[in-house]
């Protein structure tokens, strides 16, 4: 099966700049598996998949895409698949089964192995460090709602370090700490569970501080990698025109973007308007030793983007872009459609566009603080068959990739509207129909198709179209170059 080289591809291939990475990112809890094995201890995300009605289908985990067994076959495909870079997590579990003390060597030999066989590859490593499994025991100590547990991931981190920081080529923190703080301790949709709305807010800070000490392990440990974090932007929007629908789009922004970004680059939290100071008044006495332990220097900065956001006053319905919470409709403010746009399976507006108004505003507001930028995730979900007979014709997906992809390049090339932004590179979630979370299998991101009953892995139109990117891309630089 091969993919035409066709305009959208050449067009793309002629956008990007030298040393462009293109990449696939997954996650450890959604593909590897084997969670009670070689030493593994039990995750926030175990025991809450655990629960009856947590996970929409009713889907479990335990083997997922068996990717702690199969790594050698996934890397096989993101060689035919040419990219530069693969992003994927380190299940914090599987290296510290209690999230603390010493280090189960199995779990880091693996992660050792997945790197040592990605750069025979000729495939960089992107290693995340939390990607949203915390361990059990910690979080029965009270999670990231506790500040210990932000010391317990420095020393974790510090493992880490030791073992692989001298072939890891980029480090990623924390991924989304919206989602683990909102989703997570806010609403209840994701492990593990809590349904605190602003009383959350505690996780923010924490997640943050466990940033700042992460930083300072990698540092200390002279890990030769680039180091950020991955973030999930949303642009967000009045869904009218008055003063209430106003400040609650202000209030929507601070909670998903500002209280993360400000400190991280500015080493401050922001000032909400006087009228919802209350709500974030638990993130109004972090001291000055915290604020500057979490404002480290980055190499860069990551942006996960996948839709925008508008916003009007009063409550809505138990709708989340996660999934169904009862809380959300205990919010003051609720999410309003997009009718102008359409919508990938998730029922998430297909808005391109605003990556690159995201990054003009994300420029606008951090100016000279705002490291080079890396789109650690961008991708979409669309109703797919369980099993495939063939190469599925995606052809909604190629689209998005393709608008997405375009949008990014000409808004940061040298007249666009973020000419001033630096891109680094675009990772696509996913490479494999995974685990999705709160959704189970119901939702299928990946450029191959996973049968999970088989495990069968199948390339889909969207895969080759991306190697075909990926080679149109490296014949226009050798072209240059010669």
């Amino acid at each position: 099966m091969t993919v035409q080289a066709g305009p959208t591809v050449e067009h793309l291939a002629g956008l990007f700049p030298a040393g462009f990475i293109l990449g696939v990112a997954t996650a450890a809890f959604q593909i590897e598996g084997s969670l009670d094995v070689d030493g593994r201890g039990p995750s926030s995300w175990d025991a809450f998949a655990e629960k009856p009605g947590t996970i929409s289908d009713g889907a479990s985990a335990a083997v997922a895409c068996d990717h702690y067994n199969r790594s050698g076959e996934d890397i096989a495909l993101m060689r035919e698949l040419g990219v530069d870079s693969y992003r994927f997590s380190l299940s914090w579990s599987r290296i510290q089964p209690d999230g603390r003390g010493a280090a189960n060597e199995q779990g880091l030999d693996f992660y050792d192995r997945l790197t040592d066989k990605l750069l025979a590859a000729g495939i960089s490593p992107m290693a995340t460090l939390f990607h949203w499994d915390t361990p059990l025991a910690l979080e029965h100590d009270g999670g990231w709602l506790s500040r210990a547990t932000a010391g317990r991931f420095g020393d974790y981190v510090a493992l880490v370090a030791a073992r692989l920081g001298d072939r890891v080529a980029q480090w990623v923190t924390l991924n989304e700490p919206v989602s683990v703080a909102l989703q997570g301790y806010g609403l209840g949709v994701h492990a593990p569970g809590r349904r605190l709305l602003f009383d959350a807010l505690p996780a923010v800070h924490h997640q943050l501080l466990g940033h700042g000490l992460a930083v300072q392990a990698l540092r200390a440990a002279g890990a030769i990698g680039r180091i950020g974090v991955a973030n999930m932007h949303a642009p967000v929007s009045p869904a009218g025109t008055g003063f209430k629908d106003g400040l609650m789009a202000t209030t929507f922004d601070l909670l998903v973007n500002r209280i993360f970004a400000d400190p991280l680059l500015t080493g401050k939290y922001p000032t909400p308007p006087l009228l919802v100071r209350p709500w974030f008044k638990m993130l109004g006495s972090a001291s000055d030793d915290d604020m500057q332990l979490i404002h480290q220097p980055l190499d860069f900065y990551g942006v996960n983007y996948y839709y925008p956001v508008r916003i009007a006053a009063g409550g809505g319905t138990h709708s989340t872009p996660a999934g169904d919470s009862e809380m959300m409709a205990k919010l003051p403010f609720h999410l309003v459609p997009f009718p102008e746009y359409g919508v990938t399976g998730f029922g998430w507006p297909v808005a391109p566009e605003h990556l690159g108004t995201l990054l003009r505003s994300l420029k606008d507001r951090y100016g000279e603080a705002l490291p080079p930028v890396m789109i650690t995730e961008s991708g979409a979900s669309f109703p797919e068959p369980a099993r495939v007979s063939g190469t599925l014709r995606d052809q909604d997906r190629i689209e998005y990739l393709a608008g997405h992809l375009g949008h990014v390049l000409t808004a940061t090339a040298p007249g666009g509207i973020a000419h001033d932004v630096e891109l680094l590179g675009y990772y696509v979630w996913t490479l494999l129909d995974n685990f999705e979370w709160a959704a189970g299998f119901s939702q299928r991101f990946g450029l191959v198709h996973v049968d999970f009953e088989t495990l069968q892995r199948t390339p889909k139109e969207s895969f080759y179209w991306y190697r075909s990117l990926s080679r149109a891309r490296r014949s226009r630089l050798r072209g240059k170059t010669t």
